[in-house]
């Protein structure tokens, strides 16, 4: 007892707790605020009691109880470095229907939130988010709150940061149950959390504070991604950075001919002034979805073609997905053999079915029984022994692609584990270059695609704000869409996932946001095309596209080699938000149409139709305009920045010693 005292005194140094309103301060070196907020907010306001000593941890921590409704457990632990400090708190409800739920300010002085993923509204600073508490999993924006990857890592401006423990069952809200709050809750449900990970809800997370923002994130996210690597998979990363991922334009199985495919490579070749790169193919190589071999009437000779592609210096891929329609011969082998999910309660006797694209009916592949593994490998050996095959692209969907009622053989903490399952048991047999969906950093060279984004305007902002919020969450490498979008959404609301849908792949874009759409897809770490340049037949569109491809050969692909080297190293993002070359500007905070490659350069594209002139800011130092070459001084905006449509605003820093 005299322990827990004598931590009490020292902990409350930096953390001011009124237990009886449950008000919480978390305070810096000089007293000032650096998070305030209100923990227990489902508790009616009442002194609680130290906790009895059977109910006390081992490891020291201070622990209070509200009369039989809830605990609350509270530490300091480990921290990555000297400068930074972690506390622990961990909620115990200790009956049922009591949620336990801890809520944070954010807004006015209370600096900006970043993390957790992309919002259904786009929202890179969460703050300026509005929505109810929802299931902190993956999902599709047209009906879910989150996106396509999730990291449980909450950033504030002012150097604090939140993660919360992989197995609470969490739910988030933001200026929804509370004006300027971000609440963080307990909940077990049907689907997300239905697989109870003890009797009552807990809520356990982690919040640290450090020097700065940028020293803290630095010190939290920093992690090497070089353990396993091989010299193959090195050579995949460059390859993705140097060269273009070119999508076979095929919304429908019978666009996707192996005639398809050779004539769309003679079109990429007949450019003259863009690498070749990688094939992707998509799921309709198949004739149905999990059926895992070739198309035989459409691909009869795939392996002669693929050696033609081969030797001309291209590179193929296949999309495969764990997802096997009903109508696959391999749906009634999966059920005989047990491999699929199966309906909860039904003693892995009864398949759960879900629908994915093109598929309505479907089973899922349960990657955590071992008989599935190698029945997978076994499927795909047969493939790579008729064709050969460079690498894969891994189609997730996303956590509500599972079904509804799921059960695996291993019991998930909530169905996006499926995917760090499936990425552990393959990763080391299976060349994975990118992924569709993700909770955790893909072992490399696998990098994260954007979600789908509509060919639009608003698509097109959509983004620098996800290649922001994704990399603020850990993902390093980062794959965005074909330039001029994934598809077009039909004018009408629609009322299901984007997922269930067979959407048409776009017409030819606007030229303007064509050419816009390619000035931003230059600057990021993959070019990845399904509209080809030339398909516009203007003269003004090939030399823009020309000198792009010359400005991503000469500057951006080495800086872009650096700072993949520097992900490697320390987890890092290639592309990051400006706030990041210096987290003292508050100019830095809120921008989210410019973005950084490492700290070496600025892109400012434009994202409006019809603009040519935009706001531009630069962080300290000093800058070379990669429009005219002339040096700029940083700190400051530059107002009404004239960007033809012939040109992309980005700027290069030079040498501190530069003289201005």
């Amino acid at each position: 007892m005299y322990n827990q005292k004598l931590l009490s005194r020292s902990y409350f140094e930096s953390i001011k707790f009124h237990k009886k309103t449950r008000n919480f301060r978390l305070l810096d070196g000089k007293g000032a605020d650096l998070l305030t907020g209100t923990l227990g907010k489902t508790l009616p306001i009442e002194q609680p009691y130290n906790c009895l000593p059977h109910d006390l941890k081992d490891d020291g921590s201070v622990c209070y109880e509200w009369n039989s409704k809830a605990r609350l457990y509270m530490n300091q632990v480990k921290s990555p470095s000297p400068d930074i400090k972690c506390y622990s708190f961990q909620w115990e409800a200790l009956l049922d229907g009591l949620f336990p739920t801890d809520c944070f300010d954010v807004g006015g002085d209370r600096g900006f939130w970043y993390g957790g993923g992309i919002t259904k509204g786009n929202d890179y600073i969460l703050g300026n988010a509005s929505f109810a508490s929802s299931p902190f999993v993956t999902g599709d924006t047209n009906m879910h709150q989150w996106g396509n990857a999730v990291k449980r890592y909450f950033l504030n401006s002012k150097g604090v940061a939140i993660q919360v423990d992989e197995r609470t069952p969490l739910y988030v809200s933001v200026n929804s149950e509370a004006a300027n709050k971000i609440c963080l809750q307990g909940r077990n449900d049907q689907f997300a959390f239905v697989n109870k990970q003890s009797r009552y809800p807990q809520l356990k997370y982690t919040i640290c504070s450090g020097p700065d923002m940028k020293s803290l994130h630095n010190g939290l996210m920093q992690k090497s991604l070089w353990d396993g690597l091989t010299e193959k998979d090195n050579d995949v990363i460059k390859s993705l950075l140097r060269e273009p991922v070119w999508q076979i334009p095929a919304s429908k199985q019978e666009h996707l001919t192996e005639t398809a495919i050779y004539n769309y490579t003679e079109s990429i070749i007949a450019l003259g002034y863009l690498r070749l790169g990688h094939i992707l193919v998509n799921e309709f190589w198949q004739k149905t979805i999990g059926d895992f071999r070739l198309d035989a009437e459409r691909f009869a000779t795939l392996d002669e073609t693929v050696n033609i592609l081969h030797r001309r210096g291209f590179r193929v891929s296949l999309t495969i997905q764990p997802f096997i329609s009903t109508e696959s011969s391999n749906f009634r082998e999966a059920v005989a053999g047990k491999l699929l999910i199966y309906e909860r309660e039904s003693e892995r006797s009864i398949p759960a079915l879900t629908r994915y694209k093109s598929t309505t009916s479907a089973g899922v592949l349960d990657v955590t029984n071992n008989a599935s593994i190698p029945w997978l490998a076994e499927k795909l050996k047969r493939i790579s022994e008729t064709v050969e095959i460079d690498s894969y692209f891994l189609d997730f969907g996303t956590a509500f692609n599972i079904p509804r009622y799921y059960q695996c053989a291993h019991t998930l903490v909530n169905p996006d584990e499926f995917k760090n399952y499936f990425m552990e048991r393959f990763e080391g047999t299976l060349s994975i270059f990118g992924v569709s969906s993700a909770v955790m950093v893909p072992r490399p060279p696998a990098f994260l695609s954007l979600p789908p984004v509509n060919s639009s305007w608003s698509g097109l902002q959509t983004i620098i704000p996800t290649m922001l919020s994704y990399g603020i969450i850990g993902f390093p490498f980062l794959m965005p869409g074909p330039v001029g979008g994934d598809f077009v959404l039909p004018t009408q609301q629609l009322k299901k996932m984007y997922s269930f849908y067979e959407f048409e792949l776009p017409p030819l874009p606007d030229k303007d946001l064509y050419v816009r759409w390619l000035q931003l897809a230059t600057f990021l770490p993959v070019l990845r095309f399904t509209h080809l340049p030339s398909e516009y037949r203007d003269e003004s569109v090939t030399a823009i596209a020309k000198e792009l491809a010359n400005i991503r050969q000469t500057t951006v692909v080495p800086m872009l080699e650096r700072y993949a080297s520097v992900a490697m190293d320390d987890g890092l993002p290639i592309i990051r938000p400006l706030w990041m070359l210096d987290s003292t500007d508050v100019n830095c905070f809120s921008i989210s149409d410019e973005f950084s490659i490492g700290d070496g350069m600025i892109v400012a594209p434009v994202l409006t139709k019809g603009e040519t002139v935009r706001e531009v800011y630069l962080p300290q130092g000093v800058w070379k305009d990669g429009i005219d070459e002339s040096l700029r001084k940083g700190s400051r905006w530059i107002h009404n920045y004239h960007v033809p449509q012939n040109k992309v605003a980005f700027f290069i820093k030079m040498p501190d010693n530069t003289r201005f």
